[in-house]
């Protein structure tokens, strides 16, 4: 099944307790979609999201975070052990969800359909390692930074004020 831009905020996923929920049942504004790991050199970027949450939720971003553990096994943990980490360690307010695939044929249909959009540089596919970011906006207009883009650099900031506009 395809999905075009605008049906995007409407494709299925869990949320960490087993139920369904949306992009669009999560938040109004646009959403800036993360695949999370706990013991990966990139977990760091958990406190740059968490800020980001308190900065501009008000404002209406949602960040959510995908705990996955496709890259070298970097997020072993149950959904309780990710629970607790995230809001201990790092403070973490932002949703996190069901732990997912985001590569291969077993990858969460919402991954399918973020993998289409491209980066800046233009390029399409898989992802490439943990904390690969989406910004999905109202309209479902996707914005794509790879994982060592940090979620505070200039040009993910840039994209959430335009998206807030």
């Amino acid at each position: 099944m395809s999905h075009t831009e605008t049906d995007l905020r409407s494709i299925p996923f869990q949320t960490a307790e087993g139920t369904d929920t949306t992009l669009q049942d999560l938040a109004a504004g646009p959403v800036l979609v993360v695949n999370v790991a706990s013991k990966c050199g990139l977990t760091p970027q958990y406190e740059q999201l968490e800020q980001l949450q308190r900065a501009y939720h008000d404002r209406g971003l949602t960040v959510v975070g995908f705990p996955c553990n496709q890259f070298m096994g970097q997020e072993p943990g149950t959904m309780a052990e990710i629970l607790d980490y995230c809001a201990t360690t790092w403070g973490v307010s932002f949703p996190i969800m069901a732990k997912i695939r985001v590569n291969g044929s077993h990858a969460a249909p919402l991954y399918k359909a973020l993998k289409q959009a491209p980066t800046v540089e233009g390029t399409k596919g898989p992802i490439m390692w943990n904390f690969e970011k989406f910004l999905v906006t109202s309209d479902g207009q996707v914005h794509r930074f790879r994982p060592k883009t940090t979620p505070d650099a200039p040009e993910v900031i840039a994209a959430i004020e335009d998206a807030l506009a």
